[in-house]
């Protein structure tokens, strides 16, 4: 999908890992996904700098993490393979960063021994080229990802999910003990043929790698509790946020743009609450790209498409929101994502509009369409109950 270049930043002086995406094919979902990507902020996880499109090519800029992959720990001092106390250290760091990311809504997809580096601050997890969204809706591209370390249903085209990445991490833990990585056919104990791998740690090997993800290990949480290793307190930054608020309403609104997001595959979402003493509109919460940026944020009385959906309290659905005249250019740029397509519903309580519902572009790179906006009403009035 792409080529990965080290260089350097010439404003910082720092080296850092350049994506250059091959396949201009992609060109609106590998965009989309960089900016979510940007937002992600977790020790474990490779940070996105920047991205940008220069001479018609698509570029995504990371740090880069000075450390060896765990496929050339294993290259170089694998006997065939490596110590499992070692293996079992560096697989609950990968579950630190495989859970942060899965809270975020996001899958890896290509979890293995290459996109694992060990560095100073210990295992970090690299190469998001084919993360894809974590939700109902959810269903890969047939053989996106790397053969043997996939899972069976990304392998497939099936439906994606965080036991797709338990399961390529679960292959991976196999690969550095036995030196070379186990075929789908492959379930045989590992007790008795690899010096101190114990019945414990077999099981939950083998489980890591059922076949059908309904019998598999459900999350990254509890494949490092049956490792031996369980999750201490969560790092990372959420990409949720809300205004301040009593600490129970913060927890219901801000679980609920998260939600939104995660069930429309949308990059980022947000709800606005009428503002009585103006009659407009002021974002108090937002996930994903622009999250920080738009919270807070006030629409005069029928300013931007979503005062518009406000006033008439009828949702709106927009292909190329750019190009519609409501759209309030001036505040997209300020919360510096200016998004492709948009869906916007009202909240409705007994009829009337008490604030809107706004979900800003598909992470497959499509539209919104007409037939989105009947789930999203439903999603609106299922909200504000919880409200």
């Amino acid at each position: 999908m792409g080529a990965v270049h080290r260089a350097l930043d010439g404003e910082t002086g720092r080296f850092v890992a350049v994506k250059r995406l091959l396949d201009p094919t992609h060109v609106a979902r590998f965009e989309i996904e960089a900016r979510l990507l940007a937002q992600l902020d977790h020790p474990r996880v490779v940070r996105v700098v920047d991205h940008f499109r220069d001479r018609g090519d698509y570029y995504i800029v990371m740090e880069l993490i000075e450390g060896e992959s765990l496929h050339d720990r294993l290259a170089g001092e694998g006997t065939p393979g490596l110590p499992v106390d070692d293996v079992i250290e560096w697989a609950g760091q990968a579950c630190e960063a495989l859970d942060y990311i899965h809270q975020q809504h996001i899958v890896h997809r290509d979890v293995k021994p290459q996109n694992l580096i060990v560095a100073d601050r210990g295992v970090v997890l690299v190469d998001f080229g084919v993360a894809r969204e974590l939700g109902e809706s959810s269903h890969g591209t047939i053989a996106v990802g790397t053969p043997r370390f996939m899972a069976p249903e990304v392998f497939s085209g099936g439906k994606v999910s965080e036991r797709s990445d338990v399961f390529s991490l679960a292959v991976t833990l196999v690969t550095l003990i036995a030196g070379v990585p186990p075929s789908y056919t492959d379930r045989a104990p590992l007790v008795g043929r690899y010096a101190d791998v114990s019945p414990a740690l077999d099981t939950a090997l083998r489980t890591g790698m059922e076949f059908m993800p309904e019998r598999r290990i459900s999350s990254a949480a509890a494949f490092a509790e049956a490792l031996g290793r369980p999750l201490s307190t969560r790092q990372g930054a959420s990409l949720a946020t809300s205004i301040d608020a009593t600490e129970g309403f913060r927890s219901v609104i801000e679980g609920i743009v998260r939600t939104a997001a995660g069930v429309f595959d949308a990059a980022a979402a947000s709800i606005a609450l009428a503002d009585e003493s103006t009659g407009g509109l002021v974002f108090h919460a937002a996930w994903g790209a622009g999250a920080r940026e738009i919270t807070g944020v006030r629409l005069a009385r029928g300013q931007g498409i979503a005062g518009a959906v406000h006033e008439s309290a009828a949702p709106i659905v927009l292909a190329d929101c750019r190009s519609d005249p409501r759209f309030a250019a001036d505040i997209a740029r300020g919360t510096n994502y200016v998004p492709l397509t948009m869906l916007v519903v009202p909240l409705l309580r007994h009829g009337v509009s008490v604030g809107t519902l706004t979900l800003l572009d598909r992470r497959d790179g499509e539209a919104y369409g007409p037939e989105d906006v009947s789930k999203a009403q439903l999603f609106a009035d299922l909200a504000v109950s919880a409200l």
